[in-house]
Parts: structure tokens; sequence; C-alpha cells
């Protein structure tokens, strides 16, 4: 019986004039993101790879000089494109694609894209991931909203139930049948976003099988959420009027209000000091010479202890390059501190907006599509401790250098032999594990909204009105 029901709802979706139009209305604005998308990744991948290597290549070819010259010479470490954000951009656009690593000094990612755009672009940008989140919702609705309603109106709930079909039998057939309407119109989408990754990346999910599984997993529950929702909604709905009314507004508040509340929300319980103060407050420890010198001192001690000498200039070692580490260790003291705590507050930021997916399932949906994607904070947060200590490493192998060879009164070059014995920056985006366990709660959130509008559902058909 739920098959017949399944299979009586998605022929009569296919008749409707509305699901055909809207249907190609889908199809067509996925295919142009799916497009938008391959053609952003590619052009920036390629940009990425191009700069790298120039970068790479301006290190080593670097003619002779003092080391500690070469480390405020610097290079760059350059974000490589996660292949998801063909689908899901997340927060990329406003973060910045490169930093600057260099003596002295953690830079903050620079060259944000979302720079270069209109006002309007920022507005809204069209992805995969959008179309998923926010018009397919919004299709969903406008399918759905008089599927108990509509047929209680023409007389053909008491028909139904009057022949035996348990209310409980109808409505997982109402699922299914939807569902199955659905899927017949995502197929090509489906279809489309696998052969975009597929030409960004030259193999079908090559590197991200899990993660490209999981984003399948995660819309398919925000789907069954969604129709579950519809469906209570019209079944207790006292006219289908009154069903697309109060399902509009859902999907408004849902889609467009909720997200933008709650990042206003989360800033203003968690808040991040102001950039200038920032910088102002970093740049005062960081000049604190008390502790710079303590940090001397004390290593002189240890070096005099270990060498039996009495003075710097009888050590068998330049203590200019040890005094330039230990300027650099008490620079990484403080970055790690102020940074800490910056960072810890974006992760508040991340649990109320995770936590706030108990009002609208979108922000759950939304934060693992871009976790799953590779383009959310804690992802750029990993690639920018990742530049740190590469950046931090370089520092100690050339202060090192020039502890090791420096003599006084002597100007010293080291070879660019030197800049070639430190490896090039790499960056591997963590697992799909390390992803999902970030966004712990909005998988629970999820599954609590799934069971919800399991229940929300059966308790409305069971007490629906059939006339």
């Amino acid at each position: 019986m739920i098959v017949t029901i399944a299979r009586r709802e998605v022929r009569d979706l296919m008749r409707d004039g509305r699901f055909r139009l809207l249907s190609v209305v889908i199809v067509a604005v996925a295919a142009i993101a799916l497009v938008v998308g391959w053609k952003q990744y590619t052009d920036v991948a390629r940009q990425h790879a191009e700069a790298q290597a120039a970068t790479r290549h301006q290190w080593v070819q670097q003619p002779a000089k003092n080391p500690h010259s070469a480390a405020h010479y610097g290079v760059y470490a350059f974000k490589p494109k996660s292949q998801l954000a063909v689908l899901d951009t997340g927060i990329d656009p406003y973060v910045g694609v490169a930093t600057w690593l260099e003596s002295h000094r953690q830079n903050e990612a620079a060259y944000r894209p979302a720079q270069d755009r209109t006002a309007l672009q920022r507005f809204g940008e069209l992805t995969g991931a959008s179309v998923l989140q926010v018009l397919v919702p919004l299709f969903i609705v406008l399918m759905t909203f008089a599927a108990f309603s509509g047929e209680r109106e023409q007389g053909l709930s008491r028909q139904l139930l009057s022949l035996g079909v348990a209310r409980e039998t109808l409505a997982v057939g109402k699922v299914l049948g939807i569902l199955a309407a659905l899927g017949l119109v995502l197929l090509p989408v489906l279809i489309m976003a696998a052969a975009a990754l597929a030409l960004a990346t030259g193999g079908v999910l090559a590197s991200t099988p899990g993660r490209a599984a999981w984003l399948v997993v995660v819309h398919l529950a925000y789907a069954l959420i969604l129709i579950a929702v519809c469906l209570a909604v019209s079944a207790r709905a006292s006219s289908s009027r009154a069903s697309l009314v109060v399902l509009l507004a859902l999907w408004f508040v849902n889609s467009l209000v909720a997200p933008r509340v709650v990042g206003d929300l989360a800033a203003a319980l968690h808040p991040t000091p102001p950039a200038a103060r920032f910088a102002r407050d970093l740049q005062r420890d960081l000049a604190d010479t008390s502790a710079v010198q303590a940090r001397l001192d004390r290593r002189k001690r240890e070096l005099f202890a270990r060498y039996g000498v009495q003075t710097v200039e009888a050590l068998p070692i330049a203590f200019s390059g040890i005094s330039l580490q230990e300027g650099e260790e008490h620079g990484n003291e403080v970055f790690d501190r102020h940074y800490g705590r910056l960072h810890e507050q974006f992760g508040r930021q991340d649990r109320v907006q995770q936590w706030a997916g108990l009002a609208a399932p979108m922000l759950a949906v939304r934060a693992l599509s871009m976790a799953l994607a590779g383009t959310d904070g804690r992802h750029h947060r990993d690639f920018m401790a990742a530049a740190e200590q590469y950046r931090r490493e370089m520092q100690r192998v050339l202060n090192g250098d020039l502890a090791a060879h420096a003599r006084p009164g002597q100007v010293y070059l080291a070879t660019p032999s030197l800049w070639a014995s430190i490896a090039p920056f790499t960056y591997a985006a963590p697992s799909t594990s390390w992803a999902l366990t970030g966004q712990a709660r909005s998988l629970l959130v999820l599954a609590v909204w799934l069971a919800g509008a399991a229940v929300l559902l059966l308790i409305a058909v069971r007490t629906m009105p059939v006339e």
C-alpha cells in the first residue's frame, strides 16, 4: 500500500505543470551554479599553483646573503583550493587566499576575493550548496503545501481513509513519493556536480569520496526534514492557502532570516576585538623588551655553563643567531596568546551557531556543508596554523645556520643551498572524520530535527481533520 501511495504521489506531481516548470528552473539554476563553481575553482587553483611556484622560485634563487636578511625576504603560503569548493565556497571568499611568512611577524591571510566583487555579488553568491539549501526547500514547500489540505478540500481524504488506509501509511507513502519525485529532479544536478568535480580535479571525487558521500547524506536528511514538516503543516492547516502562508513564512525565517540573525547574535555574545585594538595590543606585548632580555640572560647562562666561558665573544657559536631565535620564541609565545584568545572566541561563535540549528535546521546543514567542503572557519584556521608552523621552522633553520657559521667581526653570507634545503610549503586538508568531529553538534541537531519532524508528522496525520 505504501508503494502504491508513493507511485500515485509521483504521478500526480509529474502531471502538475507547476512541478515541471519549477523542476526546469531548479535544474537550470543548479547548472549555472555548478558552471560558475567549476570556473572559479579551476581559475583559482591554477593561479595558486602558479603563484606558489613563482614564490618558491624567488626564494631558492636568492643570491648569497645573511640568513636573517633571507628571513625578512620571506615567502608566500597559498591556501590550496578545496575540491568540494566547486559546490560550496563557504567563507573562502572572505578570509584571504595567501599569507606572507616572514621573520618576527605572524600575518593574517590576505587577498580576499570578496574585495573585488560588487555589493550585489557579495550579498548572495550562487553555489550548488545555496541551490540545495535555499531554492530546493522553496521547491518542496510549493510542491507539498496542498498534499493533505488539497485532498481534504476535494473530499479525497475521507475516501482514502474509508478504504481502510491507515493514516500513518498514507503519510509514509506521501513522504516516499515526494522524495522520489524530488530525486528525479535532483538526479541531473547530481550528475552535473560529479561532472564538475571530475573536470576540476581530473577524477571523480579522486581525493574526497568520504566528504562527498557525507554531503549527499546531510542534504538527503535535510530534504526528509523539510518534507515531513511541510506535510505536517498541510495535514493540520485549515486550508491550502493557510498552509502555503505558514510554510512560506517558515522557509523565509529558516533560509534567509536565521543565518543573518544568528551570526549577529553569536558575534554579540562572544565579540572579537576590533582589528586596530588587536594589532595595538599585539604590538605592545611584542615590544616588551624586559621579557626578551630575561630570555636572553637565561640563554647566556645556559651557554656559558655548557661551553665553560664567561663572555659572549668566547662562545664557539654566534650569539647573534641565538639572540634572533630567542626573539622569535618570545614572539611565538605572544602570537599564541593573542591569536589563541581570538580563535577561542571564533570557536564559541561557531558553537552558538551550531546549537542555533535547533531553531532552524538550515544552520546545521550549512555548517556541515561548509565543513565537509573544507571551506569553513575551522579549516581556514587549520591552514593558518600549518603555515605558521612552517614559518617558525623556517626561522629556526635560518637562525640556526647564522648561529653555527657567523663569526665576530666577519660578514657571513649563506649560499643558495641553504634556501633550497628548506622544503617548500605544503598543506593537506584534514580527514573527513576531523571535519565531522568539529561539527558533532550540528550532526546531533540534524538527527534531533529528523526524529522530531517524523514525530510531528505522525501526530499531525493522526489528528488531522478529514472534512
